[in-house]
């Protein structure tokens, strides 16, 4: 059960340090503090100022490109969730829902066969086998006398 519980805090540290660089974020603090708020981490407003205040962090540490600090971030937050679902398990339903809420599961694509014949001789070209493919771009981009 241990390592479940450490499992999902890493899950969780992970999406909440993600969040916090998204546009996202507003709606993502608010439901976190939330979760630690019923779990008696203290008012809304102060959860809240912690959250932020890891932002900031957050933020300044990716502006001079410190991966350290961004690792301790996520490490301070992951022990606090463990912490927090040591002291309840019963919150680890609560956090698994808040995580499938913050990071959606893309809808799972029908996976068909494809098949796809190159013939006629020597090609001197790109050949792409997929079943579908949102956006390619060969050559020189639009530019005249480009190879």
């Amino acid at each position: 059960m241990e390592a479940e519980l450490v499992a999902l805090a890493t899950a969780g540290a992970t999406a909440l340090v993600q969040q916090m660089a998204t546009d996202g974020w507003t709606a993502a603090r608010d439901r976190v503090a939330g979760f630690l708020v019923a779990r008696g981490w203290g008012s809304a407003e102060s959860v809240g100022a912690d959250l932020e205040a890891t932002r900031a962090e957050l933020t300044a540490a990716q502006r001079e490109d410190d991966t350290e600090a961004v690792d301790d971030l996520h490490a301070e937050w992951r022990g606090r969730l463990r912490r927090t679902l040591r002291a309840d398990p019963e919150a680890a339903a609560e956090l698994r829902a808040l995580l499938d809420e913050l990071n959606p599961r893309l809808p799972t694509q029908q996976v068909g066969g494809v098949h796809n014949n190159v013939t006629g001789g020597t090609h001197h070209g790109a050949v792409v086998q997929s079943g579908t493919i949102g956006s390619l771009h060969f050559g020189s981009g639009g530019r005249e006398g480009a190879p």
